[in-house]
């Protein structure tokens, strides 16, 4: 529980520091944050295994990896809020979003390494309710409180049903602990409706479709790097989670969660590819670019091995650098720009500022799976994991399932491409002017840069989370 305990501690240091430290300070929370992420990222970087509370709490090596990976997401995204925290209408309320977001992060750590239902469902909850108020966080801006309310509701919809599939495995088994709940299981139809009840409620976490129609909506409200926490962080906990429990519980039904996740998968990357098309607002564009990701990310789950495992969470790291050097150059670009935020305003980007339209670029292309950038390792890992299972399981729903998403690889590519082409193409007489980005937000994006050049290339990293990989 090494991880925990000193991220309450920080928690409860930025309390304090919100109190002592005068309103207008938000430079200097920020600094602290930044600071205190960096101690958590060392001091728990080697992966251990834990077990307390009789079993509620079982955290494995993986697990301690991906608290590590999630940490390291939310550290780039604190590096990033600095101009957007410093505005007069927020800068009085900087450390509340400092310890909301360190609360979520909390709530996604007792998912990740949760052992009984229960726990899992408070961690669920802990990671919920925080991200509600962070997404209206500018509530006079933006419509953020009308993305506030969109979002709580279905996440309190969504939480009911999970709430109710659970209670259903509890009466069918008479435990909650997912050791014993593997070896009650008998795959009976109220099972089986547990398990899809389950799977719906975090289906809305990760933006699965068709329980995806918060997140447009909900991107374009929220501030933008509330945006970037949501899209990548809250995220990758859920895929994790998800997985996890797939397996450790519901590994009886193997082949009903297959075939749940085949249909939805397809569905999931082709709904999120055609509508990002249509988009012109870019945090829209990202919401549905997200939506088809997910999609990606459940390959691995549909997996359900430790390759798979390995495959996800590798997947989530190159999502995390690439996504956040994204919505890193959108925040910094709207901070700068008066709000800016439509692709036609990003027509003769690279004139005026070339550094970020490099940054943009190469994380566009990483995000479209075009090599040698790392996007292109990840998928091509969960391509195979998935495939691989169909092979040894004699399967070819899975074969299927793959060719369908490497078909809409190329339509990812035609929309990444449109922004990249309104940068680098498209004329425009009154591009957005030259600026200058603060330091914490350069650090960001250099940050981000290096992990969508380099990391693809370091085969150690995937080999690493492979011997890692089992048992999650």
């Amino acid at each position: 529980m090494q991880q925990e305990v000193t991220l309450v501690a920080i928690i409860l240091i930025m309390l304090l520091a919100d109190l002592v430290v005068k309103e207008s300070s938000a430079k200097l929370l920020q600094r602290l944050a930044c600071v205190l992420m960096v101690v958590q990222i060392a001091v728990n970087v080697v992966p251990a295994e834990a077990v307390a509370f009789d079993g509620m709490y079982n955290s494995t090596r993986m697990a301690s990896i991906v608290k590590t990976v999630l940490s390291l997401g939310t550290l780039l995204v604190f590096l990033q809020t600095g101009a957007w925290l410093r505005r007069e209408d927020t800068a009085f309320k900087s450390g509340e979003f400092f310890v909301l977001t360190l609360s979520t992060l909390l709530g996604m750590f007792f998912m990740v390494s949760a052992g009984h239902f229960l726990l899992f469902y408070i961690g669920l909850e802990l990671a919920s309710i925080p991200m509600a108020c962070l997404v209206a966080f500018d509530k006079y801006r933006h419509h953020s409180a009308e993305a506030g309310v969109k979002y709580i509701l279905n996440a309190m919809f969504s939480s009911g049903i999970m709430l109710y599939g659970i209670s259903m495995v509890y009466g069918t088994c008479g435990t909650l602990y997912f050791g014993d709940v593997m070896s009650a299981m008998t795959g009976t139809p109220l099972q089986i409706l547990a398990m899809v009840f389950f799977f719906a409620g975090l289906g809305f976490k990760i933006s699965l479709v068709p329980f995806h129609m918060w997140t447009p909506d909900t991107y374009q409200g929220a501030p933008t790097s509330v945006s970037a926490y949501l899209s990548v962080i809250s995220k990758g906990a859920a895929a994790f989670a998800l997985m996890s429990i797939l397996v450790k519980v519901f590994g009886i039904m193997v082949q009903d969660w297959t075939l749940l996740l085949g249909i939805i998968i397809v569905l999931t990357i082709t709904v999120g590819n055609l509508f990002a098309i249509l988009q012109k607002d870019l945090k829209r564009f990202m919401a549905y670019s997200s939506i088809s990701q997910a999609g990606y990310i459940m390959l691995a789950v549909m997996a359900g091995s430790g390759q798979g495992m390995a495959s996800l969470v590798y997947y989530v790291i190159i999502y995390i650098v690439a996504n956040l050097a994204v919505f890193g150059v959108i925040s910094t670009v709207e901070q700068h720009s008066g709000g800016k935020v439509s692709r036609d305003d990003y027509n003769g980007f690279y004139k005026t500022n070339p550094r970020l339209s490099f940054v943009m670029t190469l994380a566009l292309f990483s995000l479209a799976g075009i090599p040698p950038f790392a996007g292109f390792f990840s998928k091509f890992f969960v391509f195979a994991s998935a495939f691989n299972t169909g092979f040894v399981t004699g399967n070819t729903g899975y074969w299927v399932v793959v060719f369908l998403a490497l078909v809409n690889t190329i339509i990812s590519l035609y929309y990444y491409l449109l922004i990249v082409k309104a940068i680098y193409i498209t004329p425009n007489d009154n591009p957005i002017p030259t600026f200058k980005s603060g330091l914490m937000e350069r650090t960001s994006l250099s940050l981000c840069l290096v992990g969508v050049v380099l990391i693809g290339l370091c085969s150690w990293v995937y080999q690493s989370l492979v011997d890692n990989a089992w048992p999650f």
